[in-house]
């Protein structure tokens, strides 16, 4: 039995740690026991899985517990962001086996960032002990409107010149895996939610950094919509501003209430700031300047949130993103603006909290994207093509 479409069900329980044992995996899927245990030994004889300790008994023999096998292959993460990237190696059990964090200029040539990337990608491996060789996913966030099925951005208002470069194509050349490309925040929005709120089936995601996003996670699974640009909230038009954005058109929510618009604004007050995080440290070591440019943006952002919460009914809102950490400032005036403007039924259940993740989200949603295309069927061909010629 090395049926890609039989196994994978079973593996994807095994993995998510839903059912462990051949019996729990009878009970989930509705198998005989005897189906299951052949899938078992399918998965078990192609090294996918491993047979490790014994669970609780229930009263009769102690049953094997099973679980991915690590060793079975990795997973690369480049999480890249607009002036900071994220780094990280796992297996195909979700374990981070290292990780770093980088400075980046996002706006260059594709080539040379991607190149940088590979180079940190490669210092992981070996810092893991690792070879390339086992790489099976390879996931790469961006900042970018991201048509998820080719893994090109489209017009990107931070990075212009990665429009229609094929990041997949890349890697492709470097390494024998799968290469998934998306929205940073869409990332994010699937971690969080993935590690901390899964029982949660509507949320939304919003990233205040550089620039504004919202990942969407409709009846449990990430929401892209039909071309990849759902949850663009940063181009939603704020009534009565005219500021020119980086998109071509003005008076979007990025433009005036984005981390980068703040930081000319301080600038242009004298007040010294070259990026988001440099508003986010003014704010919290007290500056009334930078405290008044957030509180003004989260009033922005908050109204512009209310009509989406009105629309899309989420159970939660989480806020990522380097200013996320000025709890009092920003979650204060996100709220007020929501609960000012949405509908009253929309709101009656929702919550408004800061990302219990932070700045791990986005990989935690990369590895659990990642995982949920090498355990699939398609993906489980793949691995066992692999194994076959290794």
């Amino acid at each position: 039995m090395t049926d890609p479409e039989a196994l994978s069900p079973l593996l994807r329980h095994i993995a998510k740690g839903s059912a462990t044992t051949r019996a729990h995996l009878a009970r989930t899927t509705g198998l005989s026991r005897s189906s299951v245990s052949q899938r078992v030994d399918a998965l078990l004889s192609n090294g996918l899985v491993i047979e490790d300790g014994t669970a609780p008994s229930d009263g009769g023999r102690p049953a094997l517990r099973l679980r991915i096998n690590a060793e079975a292959g990795l997973i690369l993460v480049a999480d890249l962001g607009a002036t900071q990237a994220r780094f990280a190696v796992s297996d195909l059990a979700g374990a981070e086996l290292a990780s770093g964090v980088q400075e980046l200029v996002i706006d260059q040539e594709p080539i040379q960032v991607l190149a940088w990337a590979d180079r940190h990608l490669r210092a992981l491996l070996d810092t893991a002990g690792r070879e390339a060789r086992d790489v099976r996913a390879v996931v790469v966030g961006m900042p970018a409107p991201v048509e998820f099925g080719t893994g090109t951005a489209v017009k990107p208002p931070l990075m212009p010149q990665w429009d229609g470069y094929p990041v997949p194509g890349y890697f492709a050349e470097r390494y024998d895996a799968d290469t998934l490309v998306d929205n940073d925040v869409n990332l994010m929005a699937l971690g969080e939610h993935r590690a901390v709120h899964p029982d949660l089936e509507h949320l939304l995601f919003i990233k205040v950094g550089t620039g504004i996003g919202c990942g969407i996670i409709v009846s449990g699974q990430l929401h892209r919509g039909a071309d990849g640009a759902a949850g663009d909230v940063g181009h939603i038009r704020v009534p009565g501003c005219d500021t020119p954005c980086r998109c071509g058109n003005s008076g979007c929510l990025e433009a005036v209430a984005g981390g980068q618009a703040l930081a000319s604004h301080l600038t242009a007050k004298g007040v010294a700031a070259a990026t988001v995080r440099d508003v986010a440290r003014l704010a919290a070591h007290g500056n009334t300047l930078a405290r008044q440019e957030v509180r003004a943006a989260a009033q922005h952002i908050g109204e512009v949130l209310a009509a989406v919460v009105s629309f899309a009914n989420p159970s939660a809102i989480i806020v990522g993103g380097a200013l996320a950490q000025l709890d009092e400032v920003l979650l204060s005036g996100i709220k007020s603006g929501v609960h000012g403007g949405a509908l009253p039924l929309a709101q009656r259940s929702l919550r408004i909290g800061a990302s219990v993740l932070g700045e791990r989200a986005g990989t935690a949603g990369a590895i659990a994207l990642a995982q949920e295309r090498v355990l699939s069927e398609e993906g489980i061909a793949n691995l066992l093509r692999i194994r076959r010629s290794g």
